[in-house]
């Protein structure tokens, strides 16, 4: 069914990097929420009213917040599509993640009013009536809701669509919803126990813990996440693959939208080669780069000496000498300045985030030892950061 929908409504469905076919995906989907989720709600509420569930009510406005929550992704989806103009030269692709926002904000804030009403139905319970065909009802809910689930995580991963990851994520905490809707009234209908206002409760809760599920999802792209630790060793290798090229470090990418991103790295270059032609592998390299992986591409070349035995010497030893201390601890921008009295080694050094000031004090102090141990006459100069990137 997801491929058939896909040929029918997706022009030039392959081609995802495509901004416009992206946002085809994203309204075709928006529009199948809309359909199912009204249909669901319609049903839901009717089987409610029969029985007089409030559970059941509950569900079916959870799923009329969604139809909302399809809505607002249809304009922001649409909107997201618009290309760059003068006031947004990176063009429209957050407002995507700005929508997303507003749907988590709708689902808590229902999440918030069911839970009110369901607290009212303890302490006042009403009669229910137990009904064979809300059972069946209810379950084909639970299976359209596993479909919309599979749909959105499956053409989400496709186009890389964070808001559709997001959407499936809400779609399986609703299979879970209906599921205990359905325990509720089975438990009424078999035990004659009403638990519909406890169950409401849960439910609410299940609807508030999506939404700040969603909303936590779609706020780390706007503030700022680090870059996938995949993509990062791909632009990596991608970049030192090319001749011409001795290492890189200091890869940062900025996310402007899904598909929208822009990126700068530090490569490496012999420092005896003419600069003009390192420059015209760096400009090969960003070109290849935006039809590689879509991404704008900034290089800074970094010379550095590779036929200097002296720096080849001096850079073996402090390899070994920050081995010794953390070998998670990395150094790049290295440079030797060899006088008669003392050499200068000149670097820079990549901690793990998670140290304190006072732990790289300590580790410059324990490098800086296990290196004049070796050679009396070096000083080092450190400059030490933080890396870009984060392990999962």
């Amino acid at each position: 069914m997801t491929d058939f929908l896909v040929r029918i409504f997706v022009k030039d469905y392959d081609n995802t990097e495509n901004t416009q076919v992206r946002t085809r995906y994203g309204l075709m989907t928006s529009v199948v929420g809309i359909f199912c989720n009204l249909l669901l709600f319609g049903a839901k509420l009717f089987i409610g009213l029969l029985v007089n569930s409030i559970s059941v009510m509950a569900d079916a406005f959870n799923n009329l917040s969604d139809t909302a929550s399809s809505i607002i992704g249809f304009i922001g989806v649409k909107m997201a599509g618009k290309p760059a103009d003068e006031d947004h030269p990176f063009g429209h692709g957050r407002i995507e993640y700005i929508a997303a926002f507003f749907v988590a904000f709708l689902v808590i804030q229902v999440g918030l009013t069911l839970f009110k009403t369901s607290v009212g139905k303890i302490l006042h319970p009403e009669e229910m009536t137990f009904k064979f065909v809300s059972i069946v009802v209810l379950l084909l809910s639970v299976g359209v809701k596993l479909w919309l689930a599979f749909f959105n995580r499956t053409l989400g991963k496709r186009i890389q669509s964070s808001v559709m990851k997001a959407t499936a994520a809400d779609s399986l905490g609703d299979v879970v919803t209906t599921s205990t809707t359905i325990l509720s009234i089975m438990v009424y209908g078999i035990w004659g126990v009403n638990i519909d206002g406890i169950v409401g409760v849960i439910v609410s809760g299940i609807v508030m813990w999506a939404g700040i599920s969603i909303a936590k999802d779609t706020l780390a792209p706007l503030i700022g996440e680090p870059i996938d630790p995949k993509l990062y060793e791909e632009i990596t290798q991608f970049v030192e693959n090319y001749d011409g090229i001795v290492g890189s470090h200091d890869l940062i990418v900025h996310n402007y939208g899904p598909s929208k991103s822009m990126a700068s790295i530090h490569a490496e270059v012999p420092n005896d080669v003419n600069i003009e032609v390192s420059h015209e592998i760096i400009d090969q390299i960003e070109r290849d780069a935006l039809k590689k992986f879509g991404i704008f591409l900034v290089i800074h070349m970094d010379p550095v000496a590779t036929n200097d035995s002296r720096v080849k010497e001096f850079s073996s030893i402090l390899k070994q000498a920050i081995k010794e201390t953390d070998e998670r601890v990395t150094f790049h921008d290295f440079r030797l300045i060899e006088g008669k009295e003392q050499i200068n080694l000149i670097f820079d050094l990549v901690v793990p985030r998670e140290y304190s000031k006072m732990q790289i004090e300590l580790l410059k102090e324990k490098i800086i030892k296990n290196v004049t141990e070796i050679d009396k006459r070096c000083c080092l100069v450190i400059t030490a950061e933080s890396g870009f990137l984060v392990e999962k």
